[in-house]
C-alpha cells in the first residue's frame, strides 16, 4: 500500500523543475571529456602516437584565434538563447497563469540547450588555457581538443535550430494543455496503479469511529502548501511509538503554521510523534503533481477559466482544456480507489490519510468553468459531451449520480443564461443525448442483473 513514488517522485519534480541541474551536469560531463582528450594530446605531442589526418593542424596563434573565437561567439548565443526564455516565461505568466511557469522551467529542451551550449564554452576555455609555452619538444597544442571544440560547435548549431523551433511550438496553447494534460495522465496511473484500496478494507471513517479516546493533536511546524508525504517514515513513526495517526491534510491543502496537523492514538504518544512528524512530510510555497492529482485538474481549469474571461473570450481554448479534462476523469473513473487506511506487516492499522474522491475530482474539473461559462453555448454543450464521453466509462451507479448532478447544473444554467431559444435548444439536445448514455447503461446493467 506504500507508494515508492510519493518519495521518489517529490525529489525528481525537485530535480526537474530548475534551469541549474542539466546545465550542471553537461559541464561536468565537457570537464570529463577535456581530461580525456587533453591526456590523448599529450599523448601525441610526446609522440607515443601519430595524429590521423582528420585531425585539425597549426600553430599555437592559430588555435588561440579559434578558441577564443569559438568561446566569444558560445558566450554570446548562451546570451541570446537565456533572453528567449526569459521572454517565453513572460509571455507563459501573462497569458496562461503564473502557476505555468513551473512547467516550462521544468521542460527538458531547454535545459538541454543551455547546457550544450555552456558545456562547449567550458570546454572551448579549457582548450584554450591548455594551449603551452615554447618547451623542449615545441609549443603544445592541443590539436585533438580544437577538433572537438569544433565537432561540439557544429552539434551546438544543430540544438540552436533546434531550440527555435522547440521554443515556437511549445509556447502555443494547444501544446501547453496537452504537456499540463500529460503530466496529469502520469500522476493519475501513478495514483491508480499502486497503493489502491482493496475490497473490504476498512475505511478511514470506519476506523475513526472506532478510536476508544480522544487523540493528541499534533500541531503544524510550517506554513504553506502540503507537498508531500513519506509514508513509509510515517509508518516507521507510528509503529516505534506503537500509534495510530491520522493526517488531516492531503498533498495541496495550505498548512497554517500551529494549526492541527494530525491526530494521534494514544494521546501520550503525540509529543513523542510530534518530534519525529517533520521528517515524514514537506511543506512549500507551491504545489506539485508529486501526490496532489488536483493540481493538474487546477492547472487546466485555470486555463480555462482564463480564456473564458471577458478579457481574454477566447473560447476555443476553453473547448480544449473540457476535451483533456474529461480524457483524464475518463482515466480516474472506476479505478479511483486510493487507500486511507494503512497497516504496518502485522496488519496493525497505523495511518489514517485523506485522499481526494472521484466526486471532488468531477466537482473541481466542472464547476468553475460551468459558471465561467455561463451564457456561452459552444462551452456548455462540449461540457456535456465531456460528461457523456466520462459516463461511458462508469462502472457504479454513484459515479454516474455524480455526472448527473453536473449535467443538470449544467442545463439549468443553460436555461437561466443563454439568451437565444435555439441555441437553448442545442444544449438540450446534447442533455437529452448524456442522459441517453447514461439510460443505456442502466439498461445493460439491468439485463446483466436479470
Amino acid at each position: 500500500m506504500i507508494r515508492r513514488f510519493h518519495v521518489s517522485g517529490h525529489h525528481k519534480e525537485l530535480l526537474r523543475t530548475n534551469l541549474w541541474l542539466v546545465p550542471a551536469l553537461l559541464v561536468v560531463a565537457a570537464i570529463g571529456l577535456f581530461v580525456i582528450t587533453y591526456l590523448v594530446d599529450q599523448a601525441a605531442f610526446r609522440g607515443d602516437f601519430s595524429l590521423p589526418s582528420w585531425v585539425t593542424n597549426g600553430s599555437a596563434d592559430a588555435a588561440r584565434q579559434i578558441l577564443t573565437t569559438i568561446a566569444a561567439a558560445i558566450i554570446t548565443v548562451v546570451g541570446v538563447v537565456f533572453s528567449i526564455v526569459i521572454v517565453a516565461l513572460t509571455l507563459v505568466s501573462t497569458q496562461f497563469g503564473p502557476r505555468m511557469l513551473r512547467t516550462f522551467i521544468r521542460d527538458r529542451g531547454t535545459q538541454l540547450t543551455l547546457g550544450t551550449f555552456v558545456g562547449t564554452f567550458v570546454y572551448a576555455v579549457l582548450a584554450l588555457v591548455s594551449i603551452g609555452g615554447p618547451g623542449p619538444l615545441g609549443t603544445f597544442v592541443p590539436h585533438i581538443s580544437i577538433t572537438i571544440t569544433l565537432a561540439l560547435t557544429v552539434v551546438d548549431l544543430a540544438v540552436l535550430i533546434y531550440f527555435i523551433h522547440h521554443i515556437a511550438t511549445q509556447i502555443q496553447l494547444p501544446e501547453v494543455i496537452a504537456g499540463i494534460s500529460a503530466d496529469l495522465s502520469a500522476a493519475i496511473e501513478e495514483y491508480v496503479g499502486d497503493g489502491a484500496a482493496r475490497p473490504g478494507d476498512l475505511t478511514a471513517a470506519a476506523v475513526l469511529a472506532s478510536m476508544p479516546e480522544e487523540g493528541g493533536v499534533v500541531l503544524a511546524s510550517d506554513s504553506g502548501y502540503l507537498q508531500y508525504i513519506h509514508r513509509r517514515t510515517l509508518l516507521r513513526i507510528a509503529e516505534k511509538a506503537d500509534a495510530v495517526i491520522f493526517l488531516r491534510y492531503r498533498p495541496g491543502h495550505f498548512l497554517a503554521q500551529g494549526s492541527p496537523l494530525a491526530t494521534v492514538w494514544p494521546a501520550d504518544a503525540a509529543p513523542g510523534v510530534a518530534r519525529e512528524l517533520t521528517r515524514a512530510h514537506l511543506t512549500g510555497p507551491f504545489r506539485t503533481l508529486a501526490q496532489d492529482v488536483s493540481f493538474g485538474v487546477d492547472q487546466l481549469v485555470e486555463i480555462a477559466i482564463r480564456a473564458l474571461s471577458s478579457a481574454i473570450n477566447d473560447t476555443f481554448t476553453g473547448l480544449t482544456c473540457i476535451d483533456w479534462l474529461s480524457d483524464s476523469l475518463c482515466k480516474v473513473v472506476g479505478r479511483w480507489q486510493p487507500a486511507q487506511v494503512h497497516r504496518d506487516r502485522a496488519g496493525t492499522v497505523r495511518v489514517i490519510t485523506v485522499e481526494p474522491t472521484y466526486e471532488r475530482l468531477v466537482q473541481r474539473s466542472f464547476e468553475k468553468i460551468r459558471q465561467s461559462g455561463r451564457g456561452n453555448p459552444a462551452v456548455l454543450i462540449r461540457m456535456l459531451d465531456g460528461l457523456a464521453r466520462i459516463m461511458e466509462r462508469t462502472t457504479a451507479e454513484d459515479q454516474r449520480r455524480v455526472l448527473l448532478e453536473q449535467a443538470t447544473m449544467i442545463i439549468q444554467a443553460s436555461d437561466e443564461s443563454v439568451p437565444d431559444a435555439p441555441d437553448r435548444a442545442d444544449v438540450r439536445r446534447a442533455y437529452e443525448a448524456f442522459l441517453a448514455v447514461r439510460a443505456h447503461l442502466s439498461d445493460e446493467r439491468l439485463a446483466a442483473s436479470g
